[in-house]
């Protein structure tokens, strides 16, 4: 938690925002006393994979029996 005074807050707001990452707060006092606080917002959660969503977006031209002689040796 980072404590900046209303001046510093005013004159240097964009620099102070850039510096926040995901879930920092910045206190903003005045007369040493807290008047607002400011949070980075975290990162969105991911929502939850579906099976099926990349159906279609995948073509396989031709079957390929020939590269997998290189590797019998670890299929057996």
């Amino acid at each position: 938690m980072t404590t900046v005074t209303l001046q510093e807050a005013q004159a240097r707001l964009p620099e102070l925002i850039e510096h926040l990452a995901a879930g920092d707060e910045l206190v903003i006092t005045q007369n040493q006393q807290p008047i607002a606080r400011l949070r980075a917002e975290g990162a969105g959660k991911r929502k939850p994979r579906r099976a099926g969503n990349c159906k279609g977006m995948l073509t396989i031209v031709a079957d390929d029996d020939e590269h997998l002689k290189d590797f019998a040796e670890y299929m057996a």
